[in-house]
C-alpha cells in the first residue's frame, strides 16, 4: 500500500522526493523504506519512521542496511538517518532530506567495531565463536568505566548528584536483556536499597508504570528492538531521567536516551550471549557506584567487590576449558520432549535465560521456575527421565535448593546441578554436576550461565539445527 501511495504522489508531485514525504505523512506505524523509481535508474531513495536503518559510503559504492553488523564487512564510515528523514543514495554519494523535502547535512560516523569480529574465526558456529568472546567483552566494558581503581560513569553521563537523588529504578528490557535486568534487580537492591522494578517493554506501556519523576528508567537492549524504543518514549514522555544501556553506538536508543552506558560486546550475529553477559556487568558497576555514592557500601566493601568483578573474564576463560563434559551431556537429552530450570534468587534470574537458550536455538520446551513455586502445580509434568537443571550458586538458598531437588528426583527426574566449587555434597543428588569457580554471591551470573549457553548450543548442534539461524527469530526485533 505504502508503494501505491508513493506511486500516487510521484504523478502529482514530479520528484520522488516529494512523493515520499508527502505518503509519509499519510503512512501510518513503523517503517524503513527502500524505493527505486524508473525514471531515475541507479538511484535508491529511503525513509523511515522508528524502524532501524543505517547508511554508509566507501569506494563510490552507497550502502542501505538496518543495523551495523549487516554491512560490517564493508563501509567503515557511516550515516545514522534520523527519524522521519529520507535520503538519495547514488554511487558513492548520499544526500538527506528533513520532512518538508529540504536537504539537510549529516556528519559521518566511523565504525569502531573490527570487521574480522564479523567472521568465525575458526569456529564451526558464530554463537560458539562468541561465547568465547565473553571474556574480552567483558574486560573491555570493565575498563571503558573504571579508572585508577575506581569506578568512573561521567561518559555515562550520571552524575554523583543525581545518583544520590534516585528514590526508585525501573528496568525495561526485552528477552535475555530482561533477564539480566532480573538479575541486576537483586544485586541494585541489595547494594543500594533502592527499590527495582523490571519489566517487560512489550507490556510496559500497557500496565500504566506509576513512576517516580525523580526515579530513573533503564532500557536495556542492543539498540533497535521497537518495544524497548516504546518504552523509552513513554518515561520520557513522563519526564522521568532514561539511561540506555545498548551495545550499538548510534542507535535509535542510545540517540533518544539521557544517558548511555556502551557496553562493549562487540557485533552479536547469532544470539544473545555477550550483549547478555555485558549487560549484567553494567547492572553491577551501576549497583556498586549507587551503592557508594548513596553510602550503603562502605569503601572497603566496595573494593572489595570492584577488584572481585576484575577476576570475572579469567573465571569465564577457565570455565570454557571445561565444554567437553557439557557436550557430552547435551547429546545425551538431545532428543528431551521437556527440560526445566529451576533457581531461587539471583539463580532464578539465570534459569531464565538458561531456559531460552535452550528453547530458541534447539526448540525443546523448556520453563524455568523460581524452585520454590514448583510444586505448586508444575511438579505434576515431571515424569521418569526430565531433565530438571538446577543453579544453586548462593550460599543462603542452597539447602532450600537441595531439597527442591530431592522433590524432583523423588517423581523420576534426572537432575544436573550448576553450583560453585566445594558444595560437592551436591552429588548425592545429582545425577551430572558442573562446578563454576568461587565468586561473590552478587556476580556468580556471570559464571553460571556459561555452562547454560554451552548446554544449549550443544544441543542444537546435536540435533542438527542451524544454531545461528534459529527459525522466526530475527537480529533487530522491528515489529511491536
Amino acid at each position: 500500500m505504502a508503494i501505491k501511495l508513493i506511486d500516487y504522489y510521484k504523478k502529482y508531485e514530479g520528484t520522488p522526493v516529494d512523493a515520499i514525504n508527502h505518503s509519509m505523512v499519510r503512512i501510518r506505524g513503523s517503517y524503513a523504506l527502500a524505493v527505486m523509481f524508473k525514471d531515475y535508474p541507479e538511484e535508491i531513495y529511503v525513509a523511515r519512521k522508528d524502524s532501524p536503518m543505517i547508511l554508509g559510503v566507501e569506494n563510490g559504492e552507497s550502502y542501505l542496511a538496518s543495523d551495523v553488523p549487516a554491512i560490517l564487512k564493508y563501509p567503515r564510515n557511516v550515516y545514522y538517518i534520523g527519524n522521519l528523514e529520507m535520503a538519495r543514495l547514488q554511487k558513492g554519494q548520499i544526500t538527506f532530506y528533513n520532512l518538508d523535502g529540504d536537504e539537510i547535512q549529516k556528519e559521518l560516523a566511523q565504525i569502531k567495531w573490527d570487521a574480522e569480529s564479523a567472521e568465525k574465526a575458526g569456529f564451526e558456529h558464530f554463537m560458539m565463536k562468541e561465547i568465547h568472546e565473553q571474556p574480552r567483552a567483558i574486560t573491555d566494558t570493565l575498563h571503558s568505566v573504571i579508572k585508577d581503581g575506581r569506578i568512573d560513569l561521567s561518559a555515562v553521563g550520571l552524575t554523583e548528584e543525581t545518583a544520590a537523588k534516585i528514590p526508585q529504578i525501573c528496568i525495561v528490557a526485552c528477552g535475555s536483556a530482561y533477564h539480566a535486568g532480573v538479575a541486576a534487580q537483586y544485586v541494585i537492591e541489595d547494594l543500594t536499597k533502592i527499590p527495582v522494578r523490571v519489566d517487560l517493554a512489550s507490556e510496559f506501556r500497557y500496565r500504566k508504570p506509576l513512576l517516580d519523576p525523580n526515579g530513573l528508567v533503564i532500557i536495556s537492549q542492543s539498540g533497535e528492538t521497537a518495544d524497548s524504543l516504546a518504552a523509552l518514549r513513554e518515561a520520557k514522555a513522563r519526564g522521568v531521567r532514561t539511561l540506555a544501556i545498548v551495545n550499538v553506538v548510534g542507535s535509535s536508543i542510545a540517540w533518544e536516551a539521557d544517558s548511555v552506558f556502551y557496553t562493549l560486546a562487540g557485533p552479536e550475529i547469532a544470539v544473545a550471549t555477550k550483549a547478555y553477559s555485558t549487560q549484567l556487568i553494567a547492572g553491577y558497576i551501576l549497583a556498586l557506584e549507587l551503592g557508594r555514592i548513596r553510602g550503603v557500601l562502605a569503601q572497603e566493601s566496595y573494593e572489595a567487590l570492584l577488584l572481585e568483578m576484575q577476576t570475572l573474564p579469567e573465571k569465564v576463560e577457565k570455565l570454557l576449558e571445561d565444554k567437553k563434559r557439557i557436550q557430552w551431556f547435551a547429546a545425551k537429552f538431545s532428543n528431551a520432549k521437556d527440560i526445566f530450570f529451576l533457581g531461587r534468587g539471583i539463580d532464578y534470574a539465570v534459569s531464565l535465560e538458561g531456559s531460552l537458550k535452550t528453547k530458541e536455538i534447539s526448540y525443546i520446551h523448556s520453563e524455568a521456575y523460581a524452585a520454590g513455586e514448583l510444586k505448586h502445580g508444575t511438579i505434576s509434568l515431571i515424569e521418569d527421565g526430565t531433565l530438571v537443571v538446577s543453579v544453586l550458586s548462593q550460599p543462603e538458598l542452597y539447602e532450600k535448593m537441595i531439597s527442591n531437588m530431592v522433590e524432583v528426583k523423588s517423581r523420576g527426574a534426572y537432575l544436573m546441578g550448576l553450583t560453585v566449587s566445594g558444595n560437592y555434597n551436591i552429588e548425592d543428588t545429582a545425577d551430572f554436576t558442573v562446578y563454576v569457580p568461587r565468586t561473590d554471591p552478587h556476580f556468580t551470573p556471570s559464571l553460571t550461565v556459561v555452562p547454560l549457553q554451552l548446554m544449549g548450543y550443544y544441543i542444537s548442534v546435536a540435533k542438527g539445527l542451524d544454531v545461528d539461524k534459529p527459525r522466526n527469530l530475527a537480529k533487530s526485533v522491528t515489529v511491536e
